[in-house]
């Protein structure tokens, strides 16, 4: 055995340790848990270890003189408790969220627009952003029978990875590497089957640049070739935690919601690409100012800039 299996058997079992206690945890007592980790990130840690830089800039970038240093600061308090609950109700999920009682856990908002989606034969391709609660989002697909290939990233612990796996396909999915994946994902809309994914992550420098809230930020072109080349409807969805319900409810409250269905073959320009990825941009961006201290602010959203390139014009005349 290598010290670096040993290393993942540890990791493992402390995690497994954490999630055995969360799961061991009643609703008031999980909320009471998360507020005091979010408070403790937000207030006493330090900044760099709770990258509350980059979250207080992100905010200052988009919401400018609307915010006070104050209000900065609650939203990232309220941020880190949203987080820190969105991890508490995934380890408890499988415990209390089945069919029988999701009516109780979800609002329905404007869902007859996906299932309109998923009965014309084509593929679907479910976005969501790091907003609300993305698994629950997932979660709700699979407790109704539509299941998906649900595209993430192979973590480096195996034992955590397969733990992560199993959760994903309990309620009937399957899990798609977003490295090495690609034949799955053909084969899934070969059958006009449909995927799941995050879309607000960085693509580098060569990725395409469309506003989101307010700044160019880099965004991958393959989501798009992908709905163009399967003529796949792309949903984007989002999961909004409710307001507590301590009185009336067993556990946390979401609005499942479909913000948004764009066809492939009902686009209005000929740079198809650029226009899907813009109008799934601008529905994320509508979701996230909804409830913004829902969105994940220390997700470098916007590290990639463009490239500056300056014309052969422009040098002249600064020359």
């Amino acid at each position: 055995m290598t010290l670096l299996t040993i290393r993942h058997c540890v990791e493992y079992l402390v995690f497994r340790f954490f999630i055995c206690f969360i799961q061991a945890l009643s609703y008031r007592q999980s909320v009471w848990l998360c507020e005091c980790l979010a408070y403790i990130v937000t207030h006493h840690l330090p900044h760099k270890m709770s990258r509350y830089k980059v979250a207080a800039e992100n905010l200052g970038h988009v919401f400018g003189d609307e915010y006070t240093p104050a209000q900065i600061q609650q939203c990232i308090y309220k941020m880190w408790l949203h987080l820190f609950r969105m991890v508490c109700e995934i380890a408890q999920s499988q415990r209390k969220l089945r069919l029988e009682n999701c009516r109780e856990v979800m609002i329905f908002k404007d869902r007859k627009l996906i299932l309109k989606a998923m009965s014309v034969g084509r593929p679907v391709i479910v976005l969501s952003g790091h907003y609300g609660n993305w698994e629950m989002a997932v979660n709700s697909f699979g407790i109704f029978g539509f299941r998906m290939g649900v595209i993430a990233r192979a973590l480096d612990n195996p034992y955590m990875h397969d733990w992560f796996k199993n959760y994903r396909e309990h309620t009937g999915h399957s899990t798609v590497l977003k490295k090495g994946g690609y034949d799955e994902i053909v084969e899934l809309m070969d059958h006009k089957g449909n995927l799941a994914m995050l879309c607000d992550q960085d693509a580098g420098t060569k990725g395409l640049f469309v506003n989101f809230l307010g700044r160019p930020a880099s965004s991958f072109k393959s989501i798009a070739l992908l709905a163009i080349e399967y003529k796949a409807f792309l949903s984007m969805g989002y999961a909004r935690r409710l307001p507590d319900d301590f009185i009336n409810a067993r556990w946390a409250r979401y609005e499942i919601g479909c913000e948004e269905i764009i066809d492939p073959l009902n686009l209005e320009t000929t740079d198809e690409v650029r226009e899907i990825t813009e109008k799934y941009t601008q529905a994320l961006e509508r979701i996230v100012l909804q409830e913004p201290s829902q969105y994940f602010w220390v997700h470098k959203r916007w590290k990639s800039e463009p490239r500056k390139r300056n014309s052969m014009k422009q040098i002249a005349d600064a020359a």
